[in-house]
């Protein structure tokens, strides 16, 4: 079992860091870094043995063009190495996960523009490399956005994971959709095709739709001789309507039900169902995580 961070934004604003929309996490590196580096020594304390780098909001989405085109690389190297870091000072092995977001946004897969993602990944790509020991695509909503991740970060002598978010609003039991409406089976078959990623993850939807996902992944990899590991890092959100504008516009409250041993027992369905690789997504904090490990073991 490999255990995953938590939610970085939402530590980041329990803890008092500078934090609003539109730029979100990126406020903290951009006025206060040593609160992100903070962050990441909280998830380590608690048994991560994977943190993320702060670059999920390093978008123009979150940090505006011209912002972006001045500061991105800058901003993402200094992502890098506080995860570095914190991960060299951890008292057992820790790696650094490359937080690779869509480019264009949480949960719109209908703004997906594909050159101008790839030029911005392949940035975030060359930027990260140096402090990353996993490059790591995170709430990718679309077979578009997981395709132009893989053709940029594949082939590579690093791993490289795939997260997908899954719809959760309306969910079919049994047929799990991503947040464009496609199948997550036909999804699947499609990307490994073609590439075929060290991992596959489902994050930043509810805990309740994560293991039918689990399931569908585990069975698509089953006839592989090199078979993916299955992962789930789940948010503690409510129900967030996808086709809601402004969806990275408001800061969405934290279901008061998802305490850490419920998160804990969500997670056991999850490894019976295949995954082995677990962590948290928005909301789900160090206490969490702590739960987990002493649930789960690392």
């Amino acid at each position: 079992m490999i255990i995953l961070d938590g939610g970085l934004g939402r530590e980041l604003e329990a803890n008092g860091a500078p934090f609003r929309q539109p730029e979100w996490s990126a406020l903290a590196l951009i006025e206060a870094p040593d609160y992100v580096r903070k962050a990441h020594q909280a998830f380590v304390a608690a048994g991560a043995q994977v943190i993320t780098t702060n670059s999920y909001a390093l978008v123009p989405f979150h940090i505006g063009e011209v912002r972006f085109r001045q500061d991105a690389r800058s901003l993402l190297a200094m992502s890098g190495k506080l995860a570095r870091e914190a991960a060299r000072a951890a008292l057992a092995p820790v790696r650094v996960a490359a937080s690779i977001p869509p480019m264009f946004g949480s949960y719109q897969p209908q703004l997906f523009r594909p050159e101008p993602a790839r030029q911005m990944m392949q940035l975030f790509r060359d930027s990260l490399d140096e402090f990353a020991d996993i490059f790591l695509a995170e709430t990718y909503s679309s077979l578009a956005e997981a395709r132009c991740f893989l053709e940029v970060f594949c082939p590579n002598e690093k791993p490289v994971w795939l997260s997908l978010t899954v719809e959760d609003v309306s969910p079919e039991p049994g047929r799990p959709r991503l947040r464009s409406g496609e199948m997550l089976t036909e999804v699947l078959n499609d990307l490994l095709a073609s590439h075929i990623p060290d991992a596959v993850l489902f994050n930043c939807s509810q805990p309740e739709v994560m293991a039918d996902a689990v399931r569908c992944a585990s069975s698509a990899f089953s006839g592989l001789s090199k078979r993916p590991e299955v992962g789930v890092y789940a948010n503690a959100f409510p129900l967030v309507d996808e086709t809601y504008a402004g969806a990275n516009e408001d800061l969405h409250e934290i279901r008061a039900d998802m305490t850490p041993q419920a998160y804990a027992d969500f997670a056991q369905r999850w490894m019976a169902a295949g995954a082995s690789i677990i962590g948290g997504c928005c909301g789900i904090s160090p206490a969490h995580l702590r739960f987990l490990r002493d649930r789960l073991g690392g």
